[in-house]
């Protein structure tokens, strides 16, 4: 029987932060290798235009964007797998992990770039509209709908956040809030409660959305009253929180009340050795392409640091 390969860095999810992280560890000769996880290449699969990543002075669709980060990071010889991790153990200095498809990895340090995922209202016209009028980001597509009608739905700082972005672009923002106050702090109500422009509409719920090719309006209801009424929206922005994708590292890394990773300072270091986490699997704020791709390459140098002073590079 022949023994366990170990590798030098295993990297845990594809997306921005993943493949950046590849791209890094691959030119510093730690031969990574990348398990892309259910979503190759993260939400930006889901991305219609991507304006705002530095370097593309024309936009690019988030599929294409990704297959751009895929391939260079395969092209300094980065192993991409299509595959998911479902198991981890980070018992020893050699840690393990296990594929769905039943496979036993070793790896000396490894990278975790599993990314969160919006939380949706589960309408079917919300899924008709992804993209064409549905979105989870307002900083993400927000300057799509300048001097339009938006709706945000949502009641914490997230979607008070979205309101007040989207306030400075559209003429008028609804806030659909299902209760009768709002979970954000104080200040952030404040701040909404403030600008001119936001309608909050409260104990309201989204019932449909409607259009033809793209959002053109919302129906909504009172749920105290049961009154319902269409309102007029290019835009509608759901802001009920993310979910980030570490179930399975909650046995052995720290992470705060929702599941996001926790990091040492400024470093990407996880309180196991030897263990990095990178992209929207720790950033609860940003969420950005680029931040994800920022926090990749600090997981791949803190990664390289600790190979070198391992003497395994």
């Amino acid at each position: 029987m022949s023994e366990q390969k170990i590798h030098k860095t295993l990297i845990i999810g594809s997306g921005p932060a993943g493949y950046t992280a590849a791209i890094y560890a691959a030119r510093a000769n730690m031969d990574p290798v990348l398990y892309t996880g259910l979503e190759p290449g993260g939400q930006l699969m889901i991305t219609t235009d991507v304006e705002n990543y530095p370097g593309y002075p024309d936009g690019v669709k988030g599929p294409e964007m990704m297959d751009d980060f895929r391939k260079q990071a395969e092209r300094f010889g980065t192993e991409v797998n299509y595959d998911t991790v479902v198991k981890v153990d980070f018992t020893g200095p050699v840690h393990k992990v296990w594929t769905e498809g039943g496979k036993e990895i070793h790896a000396h340090s490894i990278i975790i770039s599993t990314g969160a995922s919006a939380k949706w209202l589960g309408l079917e016209s919300e899924k008709k509209f992804m993209n064409r009028g549905v979105s989870a980001c307002a900083v993400c597509d927000g300057f799509f709908f300048k001097d339009t009608k938006v709706a945000v739905v949502g009641g914490g700082d997230t979607a008070a956040e979205e309101a007040l972005y989207l306030s400075k672009l559209c003429p008028e923002v609804n806030l659909f809030v299902r209760r009768d106050e709002m979970r954000a702090s104080k200040i952030m109500q404040e701040r909404v409660f403030k600008s001119e422009n936001i309608i909050v509409h409260w104990n309201t719920e989204t019932e449909e959305i409607i259009g033809e090719e793209e959002v053109e309006a919302v129906r909504v209801f009172n749920n105290k009253s049961g009154e319902k009424k269409t309102i007029p929206v290019k835009g509608f922005f759901v802001a009920i929180g993310h979910t980030p994708n570490t179930g399975i590292f909650k046995d052995w890394l720290e992470m705060d009340d929702s599941g996001y990773l926790l990091t040492k300072g400024k470093s990407t270091r996880t309180n196991v050795e030897g263990v990095y986490a990178s992209g929207d699997a720790q950033d609860r704020i940003y969420r950005q392409a680029v931040t994800a791709a920022g926090t990749g390459c600090m997981a791949a140098l803190d990664a390289e640091r600790y190979l070198t002073e391992k003497g395994i590079i």
